[in-house]
C-alpha cells in the first residue's frame, strides 16, 4: 500500500483516522501498531515477522543497557547485540543478492561455474526502521535517551505507518514525549491535511509528470547532448519532487496523529556548495550518518588527513545505504571526493574563480552529474547505463535533440519540467520574501489553501488514470 492510491486514499486512511480518535488516549499506541502492521502488511503479510524481531530485539536491548547502566556496568554486550544482529539482517536482506552477483561476475572473469543459489526479496523500508531501531539503543547507551515506557509504544514507534517505509528517519529521543503525551488540535490536523495535499500534489502532478522523460532517456542508446541533459535534469526534478512530497506526506500524517516529525528538506537545489547540499538534502539521513558514524570515526578531531578519509568512508556507505549496486557506490564516491575537496580549500576559496552569481548553478550541474549514476541504478547494465548517458553528456553523440525522442516527449511534460525548475529556485525566494513581511503571510497561506485544494483533487483524478507509480526511494 502506498499513500499516492485509492486504496490509502479511500479506504485505510479514513477508517484508521476514525478509529484513532475514537480510541482513548491508552489505546492509541496500540491502535497505531496495528494498524502500522496492516499497512505494512497489506505488501507482504510474512514479512511483519522482520519488524517484529526487530522491535522485540531492539526493546529488550534498550531495557537491558538500561539496567547494566543502573548496576555500574556499561552495557556494551547488548549494544553489540543490537547493532550487530540488526546490521546482519540488514547486510542478509539487502546486499545478499549483490553480494552473490558481485562474486559470480569475478567467477565469471576466470571461466569459473557461477553458483547458483536462492534470490531474496528486499523489504521495502528495511533501511528506515533499521536505522530507527539501532539509534534506540545507541542512544540508551550513551544516556541520550531513556528506555521506552511500554513495549506497545515502541511497537508504535517502530512500525509507524507516515514514515515506515521511506522515513524520514526518527530517532526515538526525538519523539520519545510525543509517545507519552501529544497534543492533538483541529489546528495540527488541518496543518498535516494541507502537508499532505501538498506532498501528494508534488508527486502525482510533478514526479510522475517528467518521469517518463527520464525513463526514455536512460532506456535510448547513444543519447546526444541535448537528449542526456533533459534526462538528467528530468530525474533530478523527479528524484527531488518524488522523495521529498512522500517526506511531505508522512510529516502531515504525523501532524494527523499529533506527532512532529523532523524537517528532511530545505530546498536542497538551491545549495552553495555540496557541503551545503548535505544540510538541506535527506536532512535525517545526513544527520544519521554524522552522529552514528562519522563523529564515532573520529569525525575531524584526529587529524586532516583522517577527516578526509572518514568523509570518504560515510558517503561511500551512504551510498551503499541506498541501493546494492556498485553505481550508489560511485555515486557515494563522487560526493565523498567533492566534500573533501571542499573541506581541503574551503567551499569559497575553491571556487573564487568563478563568480558568485553561478554559485547555485554550478552545485546543481555537479548534483545532477551524480544523479545520472544514481538513476542508472534501475537499469539492468547500470554503469554501462550511466556512461552513455556521460557519452551523451558531453556530446560525443551529437549535440541537437534525437529525432526519436523530439515525437515522444508531450509539451505537457516539458510544460511540467519548466513549472517545477521555476518551483526550485522560486520557493525558497518566495519563503523568504513572506518571512519579513509576517503581515502578509496569513494571506499568502490562505490563498495558498485556495489553490491546493483543486490542485489535490486534478492529483486524484489523475492518479485514478494512470499507471501504479510506487515512490523512488520504497526500493532503498
Amino acid at each position: 500500500m502506498v499513500f499516492s492510491s485509492n486504496t490509502f486514499l479511500f479506504l485505510f486512511l479514513p477508517i484508521f483516522l476514525l478509529i484513532y480518535y475514537m480510541s482513548g488516549k491508552k489505546l492509541r499506541s496500540l491502535i497505531i501498531a496495528i494498524g502500522s502492521y496492516i499497512f505494512f502488511g497489506w505488501w507482504r503479510l510474512d514479512y511483519l515477522a522482520l519488524i517484529l524481531l526487530s522491535t522485540v530485539l531492539d526493546y529488550f536491548c534498550g531495557n537491558a543497557i538500561h539496567k547494566a547502566k543502573l548496576q555500574g556496568n556499561k552495557g556494551k554486550i547488548w549494544l553489540l547485540v543490537s547493532v550487530i544482529t540488526n546490521l546482519a539482517l540488514l547486510a542478509y536482506f539487502k546486499y545478499f543478492n549483490f553480494g552473490i552477483d558481485s562474486f559470480n561476475s569475478l567467477l565469471s572473469t576466470f571461466g569459473v561455474q557461477n553458483l547458483e543459489v536462492w534470490k531474496v526479496i528486499l523489504p521495502i523500508g528495511i533501511s528506515f526502521y533499521t536505522f530507527q531501531t539501532m539509534s534506540y539503543t545507541i542512544d540508551i547507551y550513551l544516556k541520550k535517551a531513556k528506555p521506552v515506557d511500554t513495549f506497545t509504544d515502541f511497537m508504535a514507534y517502530v512500525a509507524l505507518f507516515p514514515q515506515l517505509i521511506a522515513g524520514p528517519i526518527v530517532r526515538y529521543r526525538s519523539v520519545a514525549e510525543q509517545l507519552r503525551s501529544r497534543t492533538h488540535s483541529l489546528s495540527k490536523f488541518s496543518e498535516g491535511s494541507m502537508r499532505f495535499m501538498v506532498g501528494f500534489c508534488k508527486k502525482v502532478l510533478i514526479a510522475d509528470a517528467v518521469a517518463p522523460i527520464a525513463n526514455m532517456v536512460f532506456a535510448s542508446n547513444d543519447p546526444t547532448a541535448a537528449d542526456a541533459w533533459l534526462g538528467a535534469i528530468a530525474y533530478t526534478i523527479q528524484l527531488y519532487f518524488d522523495f521529498s512530497g512522500y517526506s511531505d506526506m508522512a510529516i502531515g500524517l504525523g501532524l494527523m496523529l499529533g506527532f512532529r516529525f523532523p524537517e528532511n528538506f530545505n530546498h536542497p537545489y538551491i545549495s552553495q556548495s555540496i557541503t551545503e547540499f548535505w544540510q538541506r538534502w535527506h536532512i535525517s539521513l545526513s544527520e544519521w550518518l554524522r552522529d552514528y558514524l562519522y563523529i564515532p570515526l573520529g569525525g575531524n578531531r584526529i587529524s586532516s588527513s583522517r577527516t578526509y578519509i572518514n568523509l570518504m568512508t560515510v558517503m561511500l556507505l551512504g551510498g551503499l545505504w541506498h541501493g546494492a549496486n556498485w553505481t550508489f557506490v560511485l555515486w557515494g564516491a563522487w560526493h565523498g571526493t567533492i566534500l573533501a575537496i571542499e573541506r581541503f580549500f574551503g567551499s569559497k576559496k575553491l571556487w573564487k574563480a568563478i563568480p558568485a552569481w553561478l554559485a547555485i548553478p554550478r552545485t546543481f550541474v555537479l548534483v545532477i552529474i551524480g544523479w545520472v549514476t544514481f538513476r542508472a541504478s534501475e537499469e539492468t547494465e547500470s554503469l554501462q547505463g550511466a556512461l552513455e548517458i556521460y557519452k551523451g553528456m558531453f556530446g560525443f553523440n551529437g549535440i541537437s535533440l534525437s529525432d526519436s525522442l523530439s515525437w515522444q516527449i508531450t509539451n505537457y511534460q516539458l510544460s511540467l519540467l519548466f513549472i517545477a525548475l521555476i518551483l526550485v529556485f522560486a520557493a525558497p525566494w518566495w519563503r523568504n520574501q513572506l518571512s519579513k513581511l509576517p503581515e502578509q503571510r496569513s494571506s499568502a497561506l490562505a490563498n495558498l489553501h485556495l489553490i491546493i485544494l483543486p490542485l489535490f483533487i486534478l492529483a486524484i483524478l489523475r492518479l485514478s488514470s494512470q499507471n501504479f507509480s510506487p515512490f523512488l526511494y520504497f526500493q532503498f
